[in-house]
């Protein structure tokens, strides 16, 4: 039975909440805001509030922080509104500076819509718009909104181009979604769009012989480290592992024809035993010196709240080498910032073969964990099974969250 927007709002545990969050980018390939998909085991397909202005700005602080420079920073947060939820006006007081209030796909232009839309507005909301049709009907919520989201995925790009003259003349922010390729983007950028979201980062276009970046910050507390002859090496994988692209290029590293390498690796701090310090330190100055930066920060931070959370899981629920999981959830989505194929990766460095099947085709416990937390990071509720635990995978992305913001203002330090 439909429960009404109060009783939905009460109902709620806290135990149980299912939050994940998307970056959305500007053409430099900054994060502008996050999308939150706030829901509740009860009501998984549409966004819940709790009637608690406290409770939201913790959920605001909490999802929307990011460290910047060494301080935190906090991003507007796009919060899916129902259209049930638009109407009854049945959600609590938000803090206007920080939400964009997006409503729904589905909804339909009318007198009633508008109006509940026009309220908001004049209280100070900012609003956006999940899609929009091409008729008459729309130009009252288009005179309204703030933005308007696209799925460029439905359409041709000379639509598209026409879309985005369209709402030229409303003064309305056209955020492209559903990016799959880096060359969709470059082709959204040309015609117009101001803001992007999507995927795409997992499917980026094949650069051979690209240089790959690491932090600088990072390399060189790693190489203060090494000077230190009493550092283990748990010690060193806590510096190492907090820069994905560093992980790999040591990995990387031990794979080559230089090295013997006798098994494969399990963990950071294996590397280290098999590579030794000596050549550590040597290999960490040659990074130090050919590091660039040229892909976004969010995009390491996100491959570490992955694999810390894919660790925290494992370590919950009592599973051996929480390491390999780690590994697993940061090596992931690695190869987006590598802007190389996974398959072409994964050849390149020696992980284990239950690590490498995780990543490739979710097999296994590793794999297991692993999709289960992809689908909760994107939303993907109905991907979950049965026997999913809300409240551990919440409690292991409050702990990703916090771990990697805690180790970016580390490396900003």
């Amino acid at each position: 039975m439909e429960l009404s927007g109060k009783k939905r709002m009460e109902s709620i545990s806290s135990s149980q909440v299912l939050l994940a969050r998307q970056p959305i980018f500007d053409a430099r390939q900054q994060v502008i805001a996050y999308e939150l998909l706030y829901r509740s085991e009860e009501s998984r397909d549409q966004a819940i509030f709790r009637d608690s202005a406290a409770t939201v700005q913790v959920i605001l602080n909490t999802y929307t922080s990011i460290s910047d420079g060494g301080a935190v920073k906090r991003l507007p947060a796009f919060i899916n509104l129902t259209t049930e939820l638009l109407l009854e006006r049945s959600f609590p007081e938000l803090p206007k500076k920080q939400v964009v209030l997006e409503l729904p796909a589905d909804l339909e232009p009318t007198l009633e819509t508008a109006k509940a839309v026009q309220a908001l507005v004049q209280e100070g909301y900012r609003v956006a718009l999940d899609n929009y049709g091409h008729d008459a009907r729309w130009a009252p919520l288009l005179k309204l909104a703030h933005m308007v989201k696209i799925n460029v995925t439905e359409q041709n790009m000379e639509r598209l181009a026409a879309d985005i003259r369209q709402l030229a003349e409303f003064k309305v922010v056209a955020i492209a979604t559903h990016i799959e390729t880096h060359e969709m983007l470059d082709q959204c950028h040309r015609i117009g769009f101001k803001l992007f979201q999507g995927h795409f980062l997992s499917k980026p276009k094949i650069v051979t012989g690209r240089q790959v970046s690491g932090n600088s910050v990072t390399l060189l507390q790693l190489m203060q480290a090494l000077q230190n002859p009493s550092t283990k090496p748990e010690e060193l994988e806590q510096l190492i592992v907090r820069d994905p692209v560093l992980t790999y290029k040591l990995l990387r590293i031990i794979n080559s024809a230089a090295y013997s390498l006798v098994r494969k690796v399990e963990s950071v701090s294996e590397a280290v035993v098999l590579l030794g310090m000596e050549q550590i330190r040597r290999w960490a100055s040659l990074i130090t010196m050919t590091q660039n930066k040229d892909k976004p920060e969010e995009l390491s931070r996100s491959l570490l709240i992955r694999g810390r959370m894919c660790e925290e899981i494992a370590t919950a629920q009592k599973r051996p080498n929480p390491g390999g999981y780690f590994m697993a959830g940061m090596m992931s989505g690695l190869h987006a910032i590598l802007d190389i194929e996974q398959t072409a990766m994964l050849q390149e460095v020696p992980i284990a073969d239950d690590i490498r099947q995780a990543i490739l085709g979710f097999e296994g416990d590793i794999g297991q964990v692993l999709q289960n937390t992809i689908n909760y990071e994107n939303g993907d509720w109905d991907k979950l099974p049965a026997s999913f635990d809300a409240t551990l995978y919440e409690n292991s992305y409050r702990a990703g969250l916090a771990w990697a913001q805690e180790a970016m203002m580390a490396i900003a330090d």
